[in-house]
Order: structure tokens, then sequence, then C-alpha cells
């Protein structure tokens, strides 16, 4: 099992070739060996997940053409320019600890809830029309997310009679991450407006700002027995 420091230094490294495919693409896998001080088979690993991704796309390489297999330069894929972590993930970090600085950690507060209430609004309209079932209001919920790239999913677990039957709901995706890391008001505030969503209380499990694979939210469903007299009588 990957910890998650391991899953952190991964990302990392990620995000490395990335950025730096980004700023030198079309680029050869030996380049970025040079670059990165990584080792081939490191190195091929990372490019290989990244491509499975769709994060990047490889192009055959320009100049003379040898025999034998054509070689490949890599560069970013539109999904891979905005999986990117750019500057501006570090400026909103920068702002946040400016803004929790001069008006206080309430101010931060108030900003993650401001934006989860953006999206509670922005999704209620589509996920009314699922009903009142929590189930579908959760596939309908993973419509919506998808729809703004988070890469989410849902899929029942636990029985019929079992005390945890429910949804998992997950986000393969954040876009603020890396700023949810420090701070967990968007994570917090993000799970309450699931909630007012869906209409039932969620409780979120995991998240990627902790270093977890995905954005993990359980969501209860409820369960519907048969009245004692109606047994009885059967």
């Amino acid at each position: 099992m990957v910890n998650a420091e391991t899953h952190v230094l991964e990302s990392r490294t990620r995000d490395r070739v990335l950025r730096v495919v980004s700023q030198e693409g079309p680029v050869s896998i030996a380049a970025l060996v040079a670059r990165l001080g990584l080792t081939e088979t490191a190195l091929r690993r990372h490019v290989d997940a990244l491509h499975g991704e769709g994060l990047l796309e490889a192009r055959e390489a320009s100049g003379p053409k040898r025999r034998g297999r054509p070689a490949k330069e890599w560069v970013l894929t539109e999904q891979g320019h905005r999986a990117l972590v750019s500057d501006y993930d570090h400026l909103a970090g920068e702002a946040l600890r400016f803004l929790g600085a001069t008006a206080g950690p309430d101010a931060v507060t108030a900003f993650a809830e401001h934006r989860a209430a953006d999206l509670e609004s922005r999704y209620a309209e589509r996920i009314a029309t699922a009903g009142k079932d929590p189930a579908s209001r959760a596939t309908a919920l993973v419509e919506a997310l998808n729809a703004d790239g988070f890469a989410a999913s849902a899929r029942p677990v636990g029985g019929a009679d079992g005390p945890l039957t429910g949804v998992q709901l997950c986000q393969g995706h954040c876009p603020v991450q890396h700023v949810a890391a420090e701070f967990p008001q968007f994570c917090e505030a993000e799970t309450e407006a699931f909630s007012r969503l869906l209409g039932v209380h969620v409780q979120r499990l995991a998240t990627l700002a902790h270093g977890d694979h995905v954005c993990t939210t359980f969501v209860p469903t409820p369960t519907t027995s048969t009245p004692t007299s109606e047994r009885a009588s059967s």
C-alpha cells in the first residue's frame, strides 16, 4: 500500500514532468531524463502514466529520420494544461494567507463558503430534477461535477440491511487541491454544499488535499423495510 508521503512525492514528480514538458515540449525522453535527473526507467513510468491519463501525447520527433521505430517527443494535451499546477496556485495561496493575516481566519472561511455556494447554485436545478432519492441525486451530482472536470464517479456501498448503506462518491481531480491542503475550509465548505444539494448529511472520508488518491464522500441512502404488521400477515 502506498503511504501518504510516497503519494505526495509521486505527485510532485508528476507535476515536475508536466511543467518541463509544458516549458520545453515537444521534448524527448532523453531530454527529460537530463533535465529532471531521473533514471530513464522512472521517467518512462511517469510519462506512460501521464499519457494513460490523457495528460501527455506523443508526436513524431523532428529532425533527421532514423531507421527503426520512429522517435517520440512529448507535449501536453489540453487536459494536461488544465491539470498543470500553475503559478496561480501559489498566488492563490499567498492571497489567502494575506487575507487570513489581515482579516482573520473567518474571512478565509467566508471566502471558501462563498465559492461553495456558487457551485451549489449552479448545480441545484440539475440535481432537483433527479427527485428526492439521495442515490439519484448523487448520480446527478456526479454528472454536474464531471461537466466541471472533477473526474467524479459513484458506486453503491453496503448491504441492503447494513448500517452503512449508501453511495460512495469519488472525485479524481480538484482544482483547489494544493490550496485546500493548507486551508481545509475549502473541503469543509464543499462537503456542506454536497449535504444541502443531496438532502442528507454526507461524510468526507478522504481528500486529495491530504494526499489520498481521490476525494471520497459517503452519501447515506435510506433503506425501506416492510412494516411488522405486513410481515405478520404475509
